[in-house]
């Protein structure tokens, strides 16, 4: 036998020898790779991801009703700490202005640092730790202490919704992703929900043990026990997630390009239009729903209850109806479509409770639909536009923008309520005018995707063609 012929057995029995011994070592570290691609351990199916995604709804549940305590208890804040509407509206705009800046930053470092697992994890401990402080301003009757912990907890909250978004184009990006983002905002604005339902009833009861500012800061201490919650669930996220990643072999960059803070100037100009709208619709909801009370109470006379029951009906409507409109919009498409449709109805719904004597529940119904519909098909065009090693800057960029707005319009929206007493038209028509820019927005996306001939109101088949088409222009 010749010399090259031996050399190239022994070299091939080397070469099996070692195949097998890696793949018995690789057995025994992890024997869930000989599972069956259904089998519901394994994370590419269904079952399993869909299990991820209830810790990944939750991860936002604590944030979202601790976000909303002072809008439940609106007249409990004003009356116990001795607030005025604007220093009242201080509470949510220092929950924005941190994050003008420090949301962009905290995708960033989830793309370049962090990472999606640690990056989650950290800002759900700034998200607690801000709280507790903001529980212990009212304990103290220290209102610097309680816009201290606010901003504090504005720092967690935000950078968490942009892991929150990663996770989500992660772990469904392609197949159900319109109905995740729809699925979390329910779960979210559910959290909101409970807490206009409980937060007013659990002070009722806790004024019996103690008064004034202490009695509002044991129940702001007791909402905190929902942040311990969305913490165990970031935890265990994490551990899946990270199980997933060795068992599939995950590679989010391809390509081996760094994510820079400069790669935002390189976005298109559909991504600017999804941030004008993220400003521009959000703050036509978050600020109404936040003096809301007031307006309920003075427009049709209902009572404190009453008028924070028909307050959290967008987000009880939300709840329900979003994950609805993103499995719809999944089937459907035409992302662009959906946003304008939602647009226009929240101008309609705002026009309704502020001209018509009809009741304010036909208005909010409205409003709630058109929030979930347009929550459903916006966040999802941000991972139709960006590349995915990029896309904890895009979301967290869009977040960014939309703190500023909330931040400096959450404070104009005081002033105007402060100024107008009981009539609530100057400020309605305030929100009306930023979702006309809402909508302006929307049209230029249309009209560019048009013209560019893209892919963001397409059908799911028309979308798939489109990629494979792109796929096989960049290999030719």
């Amino acid at each position: 036998m010749a010399r090259e012929d031996e050399e190239r057995i022994v070299d091939n029995e080397e070469e099996a020898a070692t195949a097998e011994d890696s793949s018995t070592i690789r057995g025994r570290q992890d024997n869930e790779l000989a599972l069956p691609s259904g089998g519901c351990c394994m994370p590419s199916s269904t079952c399993h991801r869909f299990l991820a995604l209830i810790f990944m709804c939750l991860l936002g549940f604590g944030s979202y009703f601790c976000y909303d305590n002072p809008g439940a208890l609106q007249t409990v804040f004003k009356r116990d700490l001795d607030l005025s509407a604007t220093q009242f509206t201080l509470i949510y705009s220092i929950y924005s202005w941190p994050n003008v800046v420090l949301c962009f930053v905290g995708g960033f470092l989830i793309d370049r640092l962090f990472g999606i697992r640690l990056g989650t994890i950290i800002y759900m401990l700034i998200l607690l730790v801000g709280q507790l402080i903001f529980a212990s301003g009212g304990i103290l009757d220290a209102f610097w202490l309680m816009i201290l912990g606010r901003f504090i907890f504005g720092i967690g909250a935000e950078s968490l919704a942009v892991a929150q978004n990663s996770y989500a184009v992660l772990w469904f990006k392609g197949k159900e992703l319109n109905m995740v983002f729809g699925l979390q905002l329910s779960v979210a604005r559910f959290g909101s929900t409970v807490n206009f339902w409980v937060m007013q009833p659990i002070y009722d009861y806790v004024s019996k043990f103690y008064e004034g500012h202490r009695a509002l800061g044991v129940v702001l201490l007791l909402a905190t026990l929902t942040c311990v919650m969305s913490l165990l669930c970031a935890l265990i996220l994490g551990i899946m997630d990270k199980r997933a990643e060795r068992i599939l072999q995950r590679n989010n960059n391809p390509s081996g390009e760094i994510p820079k803070l400069t790669d935002v100037f390189t976005f298109k100009a559909p991504f600017w239009m999804v941030s004008i709208i993220c400003v521009a619709y959000y703050v036509a909801i978050f600020p109404f729903i936040a003096l809301g009370q007031k307006f309920f109470m003075d427009r049709f006379g209902y009572t404190e209850s009453e008028a924070n029951t028909v307050d959290s009906l967008v987000y009880l409507i939300a709840a329900v109806s979003s994950p609805i409109f993103g499995f719809i919009i999944d089937k459907l498409g035409r992302n662009v479509t959906w946003v304008f449709s939602a647009t226009i109805s929240t101008i309609g719904a705002h026009l309704l409770l502020t001209f018509t004597p009809i009741t304010p529940y036909v208005g909010m119904v409205i409003m709630g639909l058109s929030y979930s519909m347009l929550a459903a098909s916006l966040w999802p065009l941000v991972a139709l536009i960006i590349p995915e090693y990029q896309l904890g800057t895009a979301y967290g960029f869009c977040q960014s923008v939309q703190n500023l707005g909330l931040a400096v319009i959450t404070i104009l929206a005081g002033i105007i309520a402060d100024h107008s007493k009981t009539d609530h038209t100057w400020l309605q028509l305030f929100f009306i005018g930023w979702l006309t820019v809402a909508l302006i927005a929307t049209c230029v996306i249309w009209g560019y995707d048009k013209k560019h001939r893209g892919n963001l109101n397409m059908t799911p088949a028309q979308r798939a063609t489109y990629v494979n088409a792109a796929t096989y222009q960049h290999f030719e």
